[in-house]
């Protein structure tokens, strides 16, 4: 199967295709959820301000609003629900607390869980519109293989939590604490600025606060590194590994600084250890950390990658490619998933690849480049440079430079069998700013004896016209962190301490003993 599409230099509406209009979000902190979500999971899969119809009468009126924000991507569906309360000021901790936490975290939560319901049970009465007039474009996973993460963003509780306690702003997280435990006393056991579980039996919520939404947003920003962390994190709660966290940021920084035998990002922790706890102080250094600073540096070019998806998802809601194959958003989405899905790392890695093959080629030499997988299973990539042909038109031009891009895939193929998915590349060689991209997804899975026969006669018939020299490769392996100078290494000395307790008081987890005997031991 080869699917494909084209982008134009100009936008150009395509035949039969309808626009698809996304909404921003209402108050300022939906837009700047929006802008978050398009920015880590891209524009394809973040919808802002889903509504159903819950049996509008003769269709008439609007619909009721679903969640502030829904991503779907492959078997995983995020729900988020933004919640902007101002944290009370009574004079009475206690109380406002108590208040803040029933209003921007417990109801939020209660209307994730109830879209939750509706979307397993009538996903095709979802829209992106209040007057129901535009369905959600996305297939949505069936309920048998759905995974479902649901998130509380609450807002206006960071500032406070600074004044009370210190450190980030960012919110206790201490799974011992669960249900109405939420909400006790100081003086019957409670601890403010903590979230635990909210109500295990209807399934865990993340909940982000101001501080931690912007650090686990802008530190993994793209789909597969989130979710990674979030069903890392959801593992350690439900089997009892995590004890206690100062905060969501220190999490993620003990988190990012650990990889599992799998050489995945995980909570490892020695095997002596049943539970373990993550104290304050841990994002900080981490920032501060020489290769966390070359990892930003270096990730820079990546975002080139982010774009390139982006770009062609314009035209595609747009209704403005200049090829389709296989019309239609639910069509067009399975191509791009296999893009989106590459984490930051192996972005950075194409994206270089890409940019190296364009900037040092000239406008009349045509080239090719191929880069491999970082791990089975993982797509093959050829980029494809061809120069513009004068003498023929444009259009006899895209063409041909479609039919070659698959041409060179189907024999990638024949020299890498065991290629299951090849994603061809096609632009013009010395392109300017106006250039033109062709996308194809040369699907190898099922791949026939005829279509291996076809492959090499094609191939000969390339060797013969002087089309299939030596191709460029490149390894699919690329250092997370980069290398930094030795004297660079050296630790940062920061002293680590629980929020708002020193090391003899009794530890937050609940076990009676003392924070340097229990998860501060460490």
């Amino acid at each position: 199967m080869v699917a494909e599409l084209e982008k134009d230099r100009v936008d150009t509406k395509a035949s039969g295709s309808s626009p698809i209009v996304r909404a921003d979000g209402i108050t300022p902190a939906e837009r700047l959820l929006k802008r978050l979500c398009d920015h880590s999971f891209l524009s394809m899969w973040s919808y802002s301000g889903i509504y159903r119809d819950q049996g509008r009468p003769k269709k008439r009126g609007d619909g009721k609003e679903v969640s502030d924000l829904l991503v779907v991507f492959e078997n995983h569906i995020i729900i988020f629900s933004d919640k902007d309360c101002n944290f009370p000021n009574t004079g009475n901790p206690d109380l406002d607390w108590s208040r803040w936490y029933k209003k921007a975290v417990r109801k939020s939560a209660e209307q994730i869980w109830g879209a939750e319901r509706w979307i397993m049970s009538r996903p095709e009465l979802l829209f992106l519109d209040r007057k129901c007039s535009i369905p959600f474009p996305i297939d949505l996973p069936s309920p048998a293989v759905a995974k479902v993460h649901r998130i509380v963003v609450a807002h206006s509780v960071s500032e406070r939590c600074i004044k009370e306690y210190g450190g980030t702003g960012s919110l206790m997280i201490v799974p011992s604490v669960v249900g109405e435990m939420h909400t006790l006393a100081k003086k019957d056991g409670g601890k403010r600025f903590t979230i635990g579980q909210i109500d295990p039996g209807k399934g865990y919520v993340h909940v982000l606060d101001d501080t931690s939404l912007m650090a686990v947003m802008k530190t993994l920003d793209t789909i597969s590194d989130f979710i990674g962390y979030l069903e890392k994190k959801e593992r350690a709660i439900s089997t009892g590994k995590l004890g206690v966290a100062a905060g969501e940021d220190d999490l993620l920084a003990f988190y990012l600084k650990n990889v599992g035998p799998d050489g995945e990002h995980d909570f490892v922790v020695p095997p002596e250890f049943k539970t373990f706890g993550v104290d304050e102080g841990f994002w900080k250094i981490f920032q501060a950390r020489p290769e966390r600073i070359a990892q930003i540096e270096a990730n820079k070019i990546s975002y080139a990658w982010d774009r390139l998806i982006e770009n062609f998802s314009h035209h595609i809601f747009a209704g403005t490619s200049h090829y389709q194959s296989h019309p239609g958003l639910d069509q067009q989405e399975r191509l791009f998933r296999l893009m989106a899905r590459e984490p930051r790392t192996r972005r950075r890695l194409l994206a270089r690849s890409l940019f190296e093959i364009i900037n040092k080629t000239p406008s009349s030499v045509r080239a090719t480049r191929l880069v491999l997988p970082s791990k089975p299973g993982d797509p093959h990539y050829l980029f494809l440079l061809l120069p513009e042909i004068i003498e023929d038109s444009y259009e006899k031009y895209r063409e041909l430079r479609r039919v070659l891009l698959g041409d060179y895939c189907a024999i990638t193929k024949l020299d890498f069998p065991e290629a299951e998915r090849i994603i061809g590349i096609a632009t013009e060689s010395g392109r300017g700013e106006a250039g033109s991209e062709d996308f194809l997804l040369y699907d190898a899975t099922n791949w026939t004896a005829q279509e291996q026969e076809a492959a090499l006669q094609t191939r000969a018939e390339m060797i013969e016209l002087g089309l299939l020299g030596e191709r460029k490769r490149s390894e699919g392996v690329e250092k997370e962190f980069p290398d930094v100078p030795a004297n660079s290494q050296q630790r940062s000395r920061m002293a680590f301490a629980i929020k708002g307790r020193n090391r003899n008081e009794p530890c937050p987890c609940g076990s009676g003993k003392k924070v340097k005997k229990c998860h501060g031991r460490a």
